[in-house]
């Protein structure tokens, strides 16, 4: 069994991210090989909470450019963790 360590990489900070906290919706960035199973089990073991649900997400990577350097975005794997009423992760 893999340590919940190496399936969540870093919880998504962003502005929708907060909102959705407030419905009791948190985002992780997680590794490419996890399913949804081991992300929900990893999410119990990390923060000792109950899970209800678990969605996960591919972005695609995205074109960039700094000057006359074009390149891309890096591609990772998003999971929206719905955890059970009364629930609560402080990040």
């Amino acid at each position: 069994m893999k340590d919940y360590t190496d399936i969540i990489i870093a919880p998504v900070i962003t502005e929708k991210s907060a909102i959705q906290a407030e419905k009791n919706v948190y985002t992780f960035k997680v590794a490419e090989s996890a399913n949804k199973i081991e992300i929900k089990n990893a999410i119990e073991a990390a923060f000792g909470v109950k899970v209800a649900n678990v969605n996960t997400l591919n972005t695609k990577s995205k074109s960039k450019r700094v000057g006359r350097y074009t390149g891309k975005t890096k591609t990772y794997k998003k999971a929206f963790v719905t955890l059970q009423d009364g629930e609560k992760i402080e990040l």
